[in-house]
């Protein structure tokens, strides 16, 4: 069974096809014929040895990857008639040694896997687990009501645009950043209004709301800088662990989607958000895993919109 994997970490070239042994589910899970997943920027932290501290407790090959489309090959028992066998599903993934989605075949607690979106092919529905995911944990740390105003930064990346599009079916008003190429699709996607991106945002952000924002979602990990866009009282929410200095009684959150792995009915809220033509799956490119190296390249390099596939 392949894999994409990597035994050393370093830059994109480590990355390399591996043959793993065939694994079988077992009470309460769920065997998925991966045909998709999705190359995120956390992969590559996976990769170059940021989290090697982590990783050390598996063996090798360490196999990246946090979401995956595919069909139900395989199921366990006391698995809910809900998930059959040859069910088209997607699925979010917590990497672990070769336990990542960049696998042919994986197998996963029944509650990290959903049907797919009716319609979307697997290039496309693999893109909404993992991110999907962490656009609504950030939502819901913020606890905003409908009629309050959320800014967002990151906008035109894959976990900004569902945020907003999840904010704008929560009732919120949608401010959110872009570059002037950007413009169009992050109003497309929803917001209300979009301001230049930059360090400087938070400036921007108030110029339309000079008491602050109730909430802020920091796609673009901009951290302190972009504090000052949110009101006393308000809320802020980091996708990359950013806490915060406490100030004007700001809350401040950490958005890690590992605690919503689980989260059934939320992931299934999302596919019905899809099918209601309410979230958006968007996809940059769709590779082979033998070019899983140009794929961690290309991302690195910045400016895809869209998510990076790896099709198996």
């Amino acid at each position: 069974m392949r894999a994409v994997g990597l035994f050393i970490h370093g830059g994109p070239e480590v990355l390399r096809v591996v043959e793993l042994p065939e694994v079988h589910a077992g009470s309460g899970q769920v065997r998925v014929r991966v045909r998709a997943a999705t190359v995120n920027p956390t992969d590559v932290l996976a990769r170059d040895g940021t989290r090697a501290e982590q990783q050390k407790a598996d063996p090798p090959p360490y196999v990246p990857g946090m979401e995956a489309a595919g069909i139900v090959d395989e199921v366990g028992s006391g698995v809910p008639d809900r998930l059959k066998v040859g069910d088209a599903v997607i699925a979010i993934v917590l990497p672990k040694g070769s336990h990542g989605a960049y696998r042919e075949q994986i197998v996963l607690d029944a509650r990290s896997v959903v049907k797919a979106p009716s319609g979307k092919p697997h290039s496309e529905a693999c893109t909404l687990p993992m991110n999907g995911l962490t656009a609504r944990l950030s939502l819901d740390l913020l606890k905003l009501s409908p009629g309050q105003v959320i800014a967002v930064t990151g906008a035109a990346g894959a976990y900004g645009g569902y945020v907003i599009q999840l904010a704008k079916a929560d009732g919120l008003t949608v401010i959110a950043d872009a570059s002037e190429k950007d413009e169009k699709l992050v109003a497309s996607l929803g917001a209300d209004i979009v301001v230049k991106r930059g360090d400087d945002v938070a400036s921007r952000i108030r110029s339309h709301f000079p008491q602050g924002v109730d909430g802020l979602a920091d796609g673009a990990v901009l951290n302190e800088p972009v504090i000052s866009a949110v009101r006393d009282g308000g809320g802020f929410t980091s996708v990359r662990g950013f806490q915060g200095i406490p100030q004007r009684d700001i809350h401040f959150t950490t958005t890690f989607v590992r605690s919503y792995a689980q989260e059934l009915e939320k992931l299934d809220r999302l596919r019905q958000e899809v099918e209601a033509g309410r979230l958006t799956l968007r996809v940059a490119d769709v590779y082979p895993p033998e070019m899983a190296a140009d794929v961690h390249r290309r991302l690195e390099a910045g400016g895809t919109r869209g998510r990076l596939v790896i099709q198996f």
